[in-house]
């Protein structure tokens, strides 16, 4: 998600190379691009080749939820597999009348409310405004 910030940072002033991001962002340049492959391979991001080469996003910033990312680097967004959509495992209890299930349900629709309605458009925002605020360590 930082990897995916930094590009749309820059958007419309050319690529951004991993190396320059990983420094920026503290973190391995092999653990982001292996992130950045993958979000290639969906068409996040695309690469440019050569001297000058990088990353850029493939849509704009802020069609981009984090929902959308999250799931497709971390997959799905519920807490347990007992109330996912994507990846439902039945936990062995009769469902209907398990109290833990309902709770985790309310918070699996919790996290999609939140993570649906952010964009990496929004998160560009709130990185510029708190580094106004609080500046870089």
């Amino acid at each position: 998600m930082r990897a995916l910030v930094q590009i749309a940072l820059h958007d419309g002033e050319g690529v951004v190379r991993a190396r320059d991001i990983a420094e920026k962002e503290n973190m391995s340049v092999k653990f982001l691009e292996q992130v950045l492959a993958l979000l290639k391979h969906r068409g996040i991001v695309e690469t440019r080749r050569g001297v000058g080469g990088g990353y850029v996003l493939n849509h704009p910033a802020e069609s981009i939820s984090l929902a959308e990312i999250i799931r497709l680097v971390d997959g799905p967004l519920a807490p347990v597999n007992c109330v996912s959509e994507m990846a439902y495992v039945a936990c062995g209890q009769n469902e209907k009348l398990c109290a833990l299930k309902s709770v985790m349900g309310e918070v699996r629709l919790a996290i999609i409310g939140v993570l649906e309605r952010i964009t990496v458009a929004d998160l560009c925002r709130r990185a510029v405004e708190l580094e106004k605020e609080f500046g870089r360590n």
